[in-house]
């Protein structure tokens, strides 16, 4: 991962131009990753589109994925981008659709940790999601193959194959066995 001080702001960095980096904002300092890799992309996918179909046909709220943005602090901006997230109809009412970056904190964020990605990487996104008002958070490690729930920094479980993830009072009804989050050993 990559910073450089010229994007500051949560408009600099939706005008960037798309190119070959994905691209957080922290505290205003401009954060460049690498591209997903495939193992990562398949796991957001399979758990994405669980919780989307669970989320649309209880008419619960929205499931955007693509490491869409969230803006969690301004002055200085940090906007956050979750593999997959959660976003409740209440506060799609209250905010409403944007084609920016959505201006509160996702109910529930997902992130598939990468090969490079650090545990102190790993430990700043869940703590920014926490402290912005994110309710629950998973994290998926694909080379333990566990997902660790974060309801709080207080409250932390760590979940295997044989555990089902629940969507609890943030995704009411939801569960998925964490097997099925991972794709088919091969």
């Amino acid at each position: 991962m990559s910073t450089t001080s010229n994007v500051t702001t949560a408009e600099e960095l939706l005008r960037l131009p798309r190119g070959l980096f994905r691209s957080e904002l922290v505290k205003g300092e401009l954060r460049m990753m690498s591209p997903a890799g495939f193992e990562h992309g398949v796991i957001a996918q399979r758990l994405g589109a669980r919780l989307s179909l669970f989320v649309e046909e209880q008419n619960l709220g929205m499931v955007p994925t693509a490491e869409t943005g969230f803006i969690l602090e301004e002055n200085p901006d940090t906007v956050r981008a979750p593999d997959v997230s959660f976003v409740s109809n209440e506060k799609l009412e209250r905010c409403g659709m944007t084609a920016k970056y959505f201006p509160e904190a996702p109910d529930l964020a997902v992130e598939v940790v990468s090969p490079d990605d650090t545990a102190e990487a790993i430990d700043s996104k869940v703590r920014d999601w926490l402290a912005a008002g994110t309710k629950l958070a998973w994290v998926i490690y694909p080379k333990g193959r566990t997902v660790t729930v974060y309801r709080s920094l207080d409250d932390i479980q760590v979940l295997s194959e044989q555990d089902v993830l629940s969507g609890e009072t943030i995704v009411p009804g939801f569960s998925c066995a964490v097997a099925d989050v991972f794709p088919p050993i091969r």
